[in-house]
Formats: structure tokens, sequence, C-alpha cells
């Protein structure tokens, strides 16, 4: 979560992606949309409530091969 603002940072989220489009560069799984401002944003301004579907991503540990 961000400091202070209450809300999930989303480039740590499972459900976060970049888009190719360069109008819509941000965009969440979970909620299915895309967008300019991180997601967690427009979920806040559009519903008045914090992301209720953050996951922290995975961490991924490089093979010892």
């Amino acid at each position: 979560m961000e400091r202070g603002e209450g809300r999930p940072v989303c480039v740590h989220c499972e459900h976060f992606f970049v888009t190719w489009e360069p109008d819509q560069p941000r965009g969440c799984r979970a909620y299915e949309f895309k967008s300019v401002e991180m997601p967690s944003a427009v979920v806040l301004a559009s519903s008045g409530r914090p992301c209720q579907l953050f996951e922290p991503k995975r961490r991924v540990r490089p093979s010892s091969s």
C-alpha cells in the first residue's frame, strides 16, 4: 500500500499490466479496464473506496541451474 494515501501500489499487484496503447498505458486484469491513470486511482475516484482486489505479486526466484 502507498503510505498516507490508503490505496495499493498497482505496480506491486498481480493484476496490474502495461499496455502498448499510448492513450491507455496502464491496466487492471481484475477490474478489466485500461487507463491513463494508475488503476488504484481510477477505482478510488469511481467507487470512493480503495481497491479491494489488490494481490501482491508472487516473487519468482531464478532457477539455479
